[in-house]
């Protein structure tokens, strides 16, 4: 049993993917070749924002929107501590301050409480400049955005989402990506949307940013590629990978339909037995379920008899970033982030994807 199974998601579009990356092996345009351009459109429409930037990966459009803000050293960034590294990291290689903020107990993602004493500390501390938010809309849940976006518009802090999981989401049909002053997501195969690589996007509203990500993608270019006016990055989108996810996105209203279904089967089945917590969904919110995630004391036998029984489970994240060893000089310590800290020791993720059979949700099933 797969834990995502990207081979069967590639048998049901086998015919039209191997025709769109044939055109690109013909035409022969790898690199930002006219598929990019096609696929930022599609993208763009998708999410209902005026520009898609696409990049190459997931981590390089959180570093696109640090440069693009001109986040430097002295700056204060806020994002939860239970996330994945590239959420910080980026932080850090713009050599500004992490500022790691505590989860909401029901939806696991960034809790604006926390967020707005953190921000007040910072201020009333006077040593670095509240510069931005990092939000994650985590296992495919967008974060509490009427909440988020009050705050950064009370201190006037620019919000990032990073919807790299929740890609697909929605509250009140505004969908993930269109959320804040820039989103990001990642196309990592793993990932609601992924292609057959790497691959990144990031969305905005604002054409100023999308002219300066232009740019920046592409070594800080001006005019053309030997008039650079800024330092950027190497960071455009192969246009295989854009072949692939074009086809990808023409189906993927139907696989979210499939991985809600799934979801809701899995919770209707699990809810209250041996003491799990099944995912929490608010009201007028889709989660497009990047992971569908489990809260249990007792993780670790559940995941032995799992694996004994030849089905696949993960743990994300087992380190909340304030408990990381590349941040121990921030100074953290147990106890300062207590929703984070028991999420990271209890949550595990079980299969997840569109194409699960029947058979294999049984089985998953019986081992509880």
């Amino acid at each position: 049993m797969q834990f995502i199974d990207l081979k069967s998601q590639y048998q049901h579009l086998k015919e039209k993917i191997d025709r769109r990356i044939q055109v690109v092996l013909d035409h022969g345009k790898y690199i930002m070749g006219p598929e990019v351009q096609e696929l930022e459109e599609q993208l763009a429409d998708y999410v209902g924002v005026k520009h898609a930037i696409t990049c190459a990966n997931g981590t390089d459009a959180l570093q696109l929107c640090m440069m693009a803000l001109d986040i430097k050293e002295g700056d204060a960034v806020f994002c939860p501590t239970f996330t994945f590294f590239a959420t910080a990291e980026t932080i850090g290689l713009s050599h500004a301050t992490p500022v790691f903020v505590d989860s909401d107990a029901q939806t696991y993602n960034i809790c604006p409480k926390d967020l707005k004493k953190r921000i007040e500390a910072v201020i009333a501390e006077g040593k670095l400049t509240p510069k931005a938010i990092i939000t994650v809309d985590l296992f495919g849940l967008p974060a509490d955005y009427d909440a988020l976006m009050a705050i950064a518009q009370k201190y006037n802090i620019k919000l990032i989402e990073d919807a790299a999981q929740g890609f697909g989401g929605e509250i009140k049909g505004r969908k993930a990506g269109a959320f804040g002053d820039l989103a990001t997501t990642s196309f990592f195969p793993a990932k609601p949307l992924g292609c057959y690589g790497d691959g990144g996007a990031v969305f905005t509203d604002n054409d100023e940013y999308a002219a300066l990500l232009k740019s920046l993608r592409v070594h800080g270019k001006g005019l053309d590629k030997y008039d650079n006016v800024r330092i950027g990055l190497n960071s455009r989108l192969d246009t295989l990978q854009a072949a692939v996810l074009i086809e990808k996105l023409a189906v993927f209203s139907k696989e979210l339909e499939a991985r809600n279904e799934l979801a809701s089967s899995y919770s209707e089945a699990l809810e209250g037995r041996n003491g799990l917590n099944v995912p929490y969904v608010p009201m007028d919110y889709l989660s497009s379920w990047a992971q569908y995630t489990l809260i249990s004391e007792d993780r670790d036998a559940i995941m032995a008899k799992l694996k004994q029984a030849g089905i696949p489970s993960v743990v994300y994240y087992g380190t909340c970033m304030h408990e990381q060893t590349v941040f121990e000089n921030l100074g953290y310590k147990l106890g300062d982030l207590p929703v984070a800290e028991n999420l990271s020791r209890t949550v595990f993720s079980l299969p997840m994807h569109p194409y699960m059979e029947d058979n294999d949700f049984k089985r998953i099933l019986e081992c509880f």
